[in-house]
């Protein structure tokens, strides 16, 4: 078949194919990728905006807490109330601690895990938050820096940052046991990484002055 005829024959393929078919098509391609770009990007504010809605709840609770002195859960159906209420001066506020550092709670704020000490006593408190949301602010953290910790009776205690520290949580555990009272704040790194839950861990380490 000779080019001529090639060309030929292309226009009349072209020519008894269904009116518009190609034509439709397109506009549903770029709607149906606009969507899903839309949900992509609404998923990923949704993170930040609810906590800090739950922030707002928490720091209700917080106030009523110290008010009553007794546990107070931010929403009726919480298993959860705050226990401390933590100052960093890389933060754009007071951050309301939560009791238990399950993977629901963590999504409203940080939590103290269960099973470490009390701020204020002797021994570890561990504190976990999200890297992506309330502990951002870990990564503007250097030694000798200082956080202020406050407990709902009223007492505040304040910490020195005595190390930073990337661990792999898979072969490093943390020590719990100390005479003195030690605070941990801890997150996942890297903070801009883009598959969560990663073996890394940033460990901002506080004792009390």
């Amino acid at each position: 078949m000779t080019g001529r005829s090639m060309a030929a024959a292309a226009r009349e393929a072209r020519a008894s194919a269904p009116a518009g078919g190609t034509g439709r098509m397109r506009p549903l391609v770029a709607a149906s990728l606009l969507l899903a770009g839309a949900a992509l990007l609404l998923g990923s504010l949704w993170i930040p905006v609810k906590a800090e809605v739950a922030q707002w709840l928490l720091n209700r609770a917080w106030a009523a807490t110290q008010d009553d002195r007794r546990p107070v859960k931010p929403w009726p159906w919480a298993d959860t109330w705050p226990v401390a209420r933590l100052e960093l001066p890389t933060a754009d506020g007071p951050l309301t601690v939560l009791a238990g550092a399950s993977g629901r709670n963590l999504a409203f704020g940080p939590a103290l895990m269960d099973g470490t000490a009390l701020p204020g006593t002797a021994g570890v408190s561990v504190i976990a938050g999200h890297r992506d949301t309330h502990f951002r602010a870990l990564e503007g953290l250097r030694v000798g820096d200082r956080f202020r910790i406050e407990r709902p009776d009223g007492a505040v205690y304040a910490y020195e940052v005595a190390a930073v520290d990337i661990v792999d949580a898979t072969q490093t555990m943390l020590r719990l046991d100390a005479e003195e009272s030690m605070v941990a704040l801890v997150t996942c790194w890297p903070f801009d990484a883009i598959v969560p839950n990663g073996p890394l861990r940033y460990v901002v380490t506080g004792v009390r002055f």
